[in-house]
């Protein structure tokens, strides 16, 4: 399968995914440390997160999916939302959090 394909797979299969360095438990970089934060305190729980930093290909995939320079990268019911400053931007007005609860 090549990385589109697990890409595609990934984005269909959750409703929420966040492409990141790291792990929630332990993020490797400041932006996806604040993003899985924004989501905690979003009460979201059903999160499935991607650890680019164990795959080469995934990382360098998911920016040319996207089209998007960066990572994190959140996705929500299938669409690209964006990185760590557009997700600082709607917590902030409270937009994510209507987004990640469906309202």
């Amino acid at each position: 399968m090549d990385v589109k394909n697990i890409l595609e797979k990934q984005i269909k299969e959750n409703c929420i995914v966040l492409y990141m360095k790291g792990t929630p438990e332990a993020p490797m970089c400041g932006f996806s440390a604040s993003a899985v934060q924004m989501l905690e305190a979003c009460d979201v729980e059903d999160v499935a997160t991607v650890n680019v930093l164990e795959n080469q290909d995934i990382r360098e995939g998911i920016k040319e999916f996207s089209n998007w320079p960066t990572i994190p990268q959140l996705y929500v019911n299938g669409e690209f939302v964006g990185g760590a400053d557009i997700m600082r931007e709607m917590y902030q007005s409270g937009e994510l959090k209507r987004l990640l609860n469906g309202d």
